[in-house]
C-alpha cells in the first residue's frame, strides 16, 4: 500500500531542501515526502497523484512564491485534496495574510520562518494535524479504475474482461461521479479522451482498449514462449482446464488458449451445483480459479485473450494460427470451443449490444 503524501512547495532551493529534510526525518516512515519548488510544479505533481489514486494527507507551503503564493496554491489544491491538511510557512510581514487565509482558504495553521529547532516549533504542530488526519483517513482503492458510461459497449467489455480474469477493478460512471469528470480533466491535457478511460495504479492510461491492450498492461500472458508443444488446447473452459491438468501432469508441454477469460461460460456463472466433487456447489469465478492454480501449478501456459483463427495438418505435426499472425506447432491438437450463445434476429440487435442488451 502506497504511503500517504506530505507536499512541500518552496522556491527558495536551500529551504526547500531543509524542511523536507526535517519532514524526512519525523515523518518518512509512515508518508511520502514530495516537494515541489513552485505552485505550478506542485499542481502538475498533485494531478499526478490523483492519477494514481493517492492520497494526501499534508501540504506545507510557502507564502511568498512568484507567479503563485502559497494561499492561491492552497486555494487551487483544496479540491483536489479536500481532507488533506493545509499549513502555510510565512515571514513575520506575512502574517495578516495566513490569518485571513484560515477563512478563506481553510487554513489549519501557519508557522513563521525560521522553524529551527523542529523539535519546538515544526513537529508537534504537524503531530497534531496528521493524527486528526489518521483518525478519518480510509486507504483509497489500490487497483484499476475504468471511467465511462453505461451505455459503452467498450466500458461494458472491458468491465466484464476485467471481472472474468479475476481481476480487481473499480467502476466510474461520468454520468454520475463528479471525480470521475475530475480525472479526466487531469489525464486529457486540453484533449478530451475516447471513453472508457482505463486507470493503472503506476499513472498509465488506456484509452478505448482492446482486451488485448488490457491483458498485456496487467501482466496476462498473451504470447506462448516457445515455437513447439506436446500439447495445444483451445478453448479455456472447464473441459479445457481439465484435459490441461492431465496433460501437463502426466509430463507434456501444455498451453491453452482462451479469447476471453479461463473459466469459459461457466466462469461467468454465480452458482455450479452439478459439477462432480463439489457436493455444495461452487461459484463459477472460483472453480475458474482453483483450475487456472492448479494448471499452472504442473506448467500450463494460459494464453488469454488470445484467439485461433486456422489450423492446418503437417503429419506429424499441427499448426495452430493465432489472430495476431503468429503461429504454434504442436503433436496433439484438442479443441474445446465449448457454447456459442445464439443472438435474437432483431433489427439493431447487433448495435445496441453492450449498450442495453447483454
Amino acid at each position: 500500500m502506497a504511503k500517504p503524501t506530505i507536499l512541500t512547495v518552496d522556491d527558495d532551493r536551500e529551504v526547500l531542501q531543509a524542511i523536507a529534510r526535517d519532514l524526512r526525518k519525523q515523518y518518512g516512515d509512515r508518508f511520502r515526502i514530495v516537494r515541489a519548488d513552485s505552485g505550478a510544479a506542485a499542481i502538475a505533481a498533485l494531478e499526478q497523484l490523483k492519477i494514481r489514486n493517492e492520497t494526501v494527507a499534508l501540504l506545507l507551503t510557502d507564502q511568498r512564491m512568484p507567479d503563485m503564493n502559497g494561499v492561491e496554491f492552497i486555494e487551487k489544491a483544496a479540491p483536489m485534496f479536500p481532507k488533506a491538511k493545509r499549513v502555510l510557512l510565512t515571514a513575520y510581514a506575512d502574517t495578516n495574510a495566513a490569518i485571513k487565509a484560515i477563512n478563506t482558504a481553510r487554513l489549519d495553521y501557519y508557522l513563521l520562518k525560521p522553524w529551527d529547532p523542529p523539535e519546538e516549533k515544526l513537529y508537534p504542530v504537524l503531530d497534531d494535524l496528521l493524527d486528526d488526519w489518521l483518525a478519518v483517513y480510509r486507504p483509497a482503492f489500490e487497483g484499476i479504475r475504468v471511467i465511462g458510461d453505461r451505455w459503452s459497449p467498450c466500458s461494458h467489455n472491458v468491465k466484464d474482461f476485467l471481472a472474468r480474469n479475476q481481476i480487481p477493478y473499480q467502476w466510474m460512471d461520468v454520468e454520475i461521479e463528479d471525480e470521475a469528470t475530475k480525472l479526466i480533466d487531469y489525464v486529457s491535457n486540453g484533449s478530451k479522451p475516447s471513453l472508457p478511460l482505463v486507470l493503472f495504479p503506476n499513472g498509465d492510461k488506456l484509452e478505448q482498449p482492446s482486451n488485448l491492450e488490457v491483458a498485456e498492461k496487467i501482466g496476462l500472458q498473451t504470447q506462448a514462449e516457445k515455437p513447439f508443444y506436446d500439447l495445444v488446447i483451445v478453448g479455456g473452459g472447464p473441459a479445457g482446464l481439465a484435459a490441461a491438468v492431465y496433460g501437463a501432469s502426466e509430463g507434456l508441454s501444455t498451453v491453452m488458449i482462451e479469447r476471453s477469460a479461463p473459466g469459459g461460460q461457466a466462469g461467468s456463472s454465480s452458482r455450479i451445483e452439478n459439477y462432480l466433487g463439489f457436493p455444495v456447489g461452487l461459484s463459477g469465478d472460483d472453480l475458474a480459479r482453483r483450475g487456472v492454480t492448479q494448471a499452472k501449478r504442473f506448467g500450463v501456459e494460459i494464453l488469454t485473450p488470445q484467439e485461433v483463427v486456422g489450423l492446418e495438418i503437417n503429419d506429424p505435426y499441427r499448426v495452430v494460427k493465432l489472430k495476431d499472425g503468429s503461429e504454434i506447432n504442436c503433436h496433439a491438437l484438442l479443441l474445446a470451443t465449448g457454447v456459442y450463445w445464439r443472438r435474437l434476429t432483431l433489427p439493431g440487435c447487433d448495435r445496441l449490444t453492450g449498450r442495453g442488451i447483454y
